[in-house]
């Protein structure tokens, strides 16, 4: 890997913030976008812009190719069995929605989502029905989740129970940031319908053993969805050979444009679930007494979609492709390593995180310093940094501290940056004690 022939392809990396040349170590909120991502949402826009699936004319048809190209671009990349079980979406926020909600009603409400002639229905009705007899129809249900996660993959879950009257079950974990596997087995013998977890914390860099985590799932009879946002570009993700029953991710933690990102899922489930949003697109046939719901993935694409930024998400993938992924894991972990090594020398450093499988972040706390001080002096020294509960307050509060500084790492950072970062962290301490 040449580092600086790659960061040529991230301009926002040459300049200046209060004098210092930029260090930007807040790659688990949003990575930066290549030239080759921008000039593609650029090139879109200039010469290919059109509404998409409605048209008959060249752009319309020219652009619906682009667009369904940068699906299976996606289906490829995950291993997905077929492009038509990947749903764009905004990204993992949205895609954690839509299975709430579209999992509420089928598992509260025995609803079935209609399905156009000709379409494969799996045995299910043509209309929605809420007869007992349905798959789903329960009296309560039980979401399995872990103590780390992000709050994207709690509140969603939590207000589907709290609506139906259903139960919340919480995976702990120990000081290290570990799940407790023996835990997980003992709750999943509640039979919950569905888990759902972190592929990689995004507060204390965990990788969770997903792969047998979702082989108990499924031994208990439950579903399994896997939160892939921090993971997508630091590992290797195979669907069909985790077997998840649904994987989602955001594009922006990935090179790709903000407002674009994915859901995988299974066809058996995918063709079950209600639809998430209605209106255009989604739509099969529609009279004022019916509507039946077009086939997949389109029933869960209402609206004109975001058709520049999943350009932009096809060519943040071969980007990453185009590199040896062992290479940029071993530079990532080289970085992780170093960081750790350094700022574990600064007196009265805490990390808050500690697992012996780490990828992409580091965070930690200094004692009698309160996190948002600390990051506000090492901004001033030009280092980019996330303070704060990063969007997961009862991970905070089972360590009992308010918040963390964590930085985190891409591609394109650099040795020096960690060696930048060591030291302003190092003189910040210094000053605020």
């Amino acid at each position: 890997m040449d580092i600086n022939e790659i960061r040529k392809q991230f301009p926002v990396l040459d300049q200046q913030v209060y004098g210092k040349p930029l260090v930007y170590l807040d790659n688990a909120a949003t990575t930066q976008k290549p030239l080759c991502v921008i000039e593609r949402e650029r090139d879109y826009y200039l010469h290919e812009n059109c509404n998409i699936h409605r048209g008959v004319h060249y752009l319309s048809q020219m652009a619906t190719e682009a667009y369904e190209n940068a699906r299976k671009t996606v289906a490829r990349f995950i291993n997905a069995p077929e492009s038509h079980e990947i749903v764009f979406t905004r990204g993992t926020t949205e895609s954690l929605n839509l299975l709430a909600t579209s999992l509420g009603m089928l598992f509260f409400d025995g609803y079935r989502a209609s399905i156009p002639s000709g379409c494969d229905d799996h045995g299910l009705s043509a209309s929605p029905s809420g007869d007992a007899s349905s798959v789903g129809r329960n009296d309560s249900i039980k979401i399995l989740i872990t103590a780390m996660e992000h709050h994207s993959n709690l509140v969603p879950w939590q207000q589907m129970v709290q609506r139906h009257g259903g139960e919340l079950l919480v995976v702990p974990m120990d000081d290290n940031g570990v799940l407790d596997i023996q835990a997980y087995e003992e709750l999943l013998k509640q039979r919950p319908q569905i888990v759902t977890m972190a592929h990689v914390s995004n507060t204390l860099a965990t990788v969770n053993p997903i792969k047998e985590m979702i082989r108990l799932a499924h031994q208990y009879g439950a579903l399994a969805v896997v939160d892939g946002a921090q993971s997508m570009a630091h590992l290797p993700i195979d669907v069909q050979d985790l077997d998840c029953d649904f994987f989602v991710f955001s594009g922006h933690k990935m090179y790709a444009p903000m407002g674009i990102g994915g859901l995988y899922g299974k066809t058996e489930w995918l063709e079950k679930m209600p639809p998430y949003q209605f209106g255009g697109e989604m739509v099969d046939t529609v009279s004022f007494e019916k509507t039946t719901f077009n086939k997949l993935p389109f029933k869960f694409e209402a609206g004109t979609p975001n058709v520049g930024a999943a350009l932009g998400l096809e060519t943040a993938i071969n980007f990453i492709e185009s590199f040896d992924r062992q290479e940029v894991a071993k530079h990532e972990d080289a970085l992780l390593a170093a960081a750790i090594e350094g700022l574990s020398k600064i007196d009265g450093i805490r990390f808050i995180g500690q697992a012996p499988e780490r990828s992409g972040l580091v965070s930690f706390i200094i004692d009698g310093i309160h996190p948002y001080d600390l990051g506000t002096i090492i901004d001033k020294m030009g280092v980019a940094v996330r303070t704060g509960h990063h969007c997961a307050e009862p991970v905070m509060t089972r360590f009992g501290i308010p918040g963390t500084v964590r930085a985190s790492f891409a591609m394109y950072n650099t040795m020096e940056e960690v060696e930048v970062l060591v030291k302003a962290v190092t003189r910040a301490s210094n000053m605020l004690r």
